[in-house]
């Protein structure tokens, strides 16, 4: 279809002082999985939630699969599925009556059998949701939101808390589905997890979208293939502190930033840059305490617009 999975224009939303999403303009293909990123607080959760109609904005416009919550509100909600950044199941339910209630809300989708072994929980089907692990847990929200085979799919942090190994097998089901052709929209404060997941990405900042593209795309707008940090044991033998200023001019350096004792680098030419750096900090007389150096990510790219990194509170 021509129309978008969602479109949002001038979208506005206050609770008292607060402003947690301030005129956003948004637009999401179908088909496509499209990231929201941002620290806590950013206004992500806020800006779903309305798109969800959990949420009623104070101003702006919202349209889901081409429709408007308040034309036909209880049809959209067919076509779409949901999982909230926290899911509340009954723990006395088993795996199988969990996403069997959850089927009876929808008048089309596929066998509890078959959702349940979507999300690979064949082997808990007859386990009460109490017993089931974290990740166990959140597949099993994620089936939840998939019984009644949605066009559009809401996942809100969907793998926050989980470990290492849990947050990837949940990456491997969110990839199948995107492959399969449904629309998602997924909020992260994991960066990685955005990359790994999204064709497009948009950070966004106290409530505003603050750029917006591939991850690709975005690491690439920053003109820079590295990212060197360090830090320094203060003053030298005579005194001497650091001067972040002169790092700039160094030979493959674009930009430097110092925060809390540590300075980042964005550099074009690792193998110039550091030495460059070593040999200013020597004539500085500063001594180096440590040093890091990593590819340039999308971390990366929030940092540099806003001088914190994605999971800061």
């Amino acid at each position: 279809m021509d129309t978008p999975a969602v479109r949002v224009r001038g979208l506005r939303k206050t609770y008292g002082d607060v402003v947690a999403v301030d005129g956003l303009d948004l637009e999401v293909s179908r088909g496509e999985c499209f990231g929201l990123l941002g620290p806590n607080g950013a206004g992500k959760t806020t800006t779903i939630e309305i798109c969800e109609g959990l949420t009623e904005p104070d101003g702006g416009e919202v349209e889901v699969l081409g429709q408007r919550w308040r034309d036909d509100p209880a049809g959209l909600r067919q076509h779409l599925g949901i999982q909230l950044q926290e899911t509340q199941l009954a723990e006395k339910l088993t795996v199988e009556e969990t996403v069997r209630l959850f089927r009876s809300f929808f008048r089309n989708g596929p066998a509890t059998e078959h959702v349940i072994g979507l999300v690979r929980l064949q082997e808990k089907g007859r386990s009460r949701v109490g017993t089931l692990s974290g990740g166990q847990k959140q597949r099993l929200a994620l089936a939840c939101a998939l019984v009644g085979d949605p066009e559009l799919l809401f996942l809100d942090e969907p793998t926050t808390g989980l470990d290492p190994q849990a947050r990837r097998q949940l990456w491997d089901l969110i990839d199948e589905l995107r492959r399969a052709g449904r629309s998602i929209i997924l909020t992260t404060h994991y960066m990685e997890e955005a990359e790994q997941l999204c064709e497009r990405v948009g950070i966004m900042d106290h409530g505003k979208v603050i750029a917006l593209g591939s991850p690709r795309e975005l690491v690439a707008s920053m003109g820079a293939d590295h990212v060197v940090e360090f830090s320094t044991d203060g003053a030298g033998p005579d005194g001497a502190r650091l001067d972040p200023l002169a790092l700039g001019a160094l030979e493959g350096v674009r930009d430097v930033q110092a925060d809390d004792g540590t300075v980042r680098l964005q550099v074009t030419r690792l193998h110039q840059a550091v030495p460059a750096l070593l040999a200013e900090l020597n004539r500085q007389g500063v001594p180096l305490a440590e040093l890091r150096t990593h590819s340039a990510t999308l971390e990366d790219v929030f940092v540099g617009l806003t001088g914190r990194h994605l999971r800061d509170e």
